[in-house]
């Protein structure tokens, strides 16, 4: 949910006032698709790093072990 409400906050500030497009959709030009497919990977990449890495440090804080 944080990163789908994160990407949605970002495409609104690159200047487009409608939702995101789907791969399929036939009115969006491909750099556009293309843009906000790399755009969206690249914030639920970011997003579930961080959560993995704090659950790993909270992980070593309360056990004095890192996971993995």
């Amino acid at each position: 949910m944080l990163a789908g409400g994160l990407f949605k906050q970002v495409w609104k500030k690159l200047g487009h006032d409608e939702d995101a497009p789907d791969a399929t959709d036939e009115d969006r030009t491909w750099q556009e698709v293309l843009l906000a497919a790399t755009l969206q990977g690249a914030i639920f990449a970011g997003v579930k790093a961080a959560v993995d890495r704090a659950g790993a440090a909270g992980t070593r804080r309360l056990s004095g072990t890192w996971p993995g």
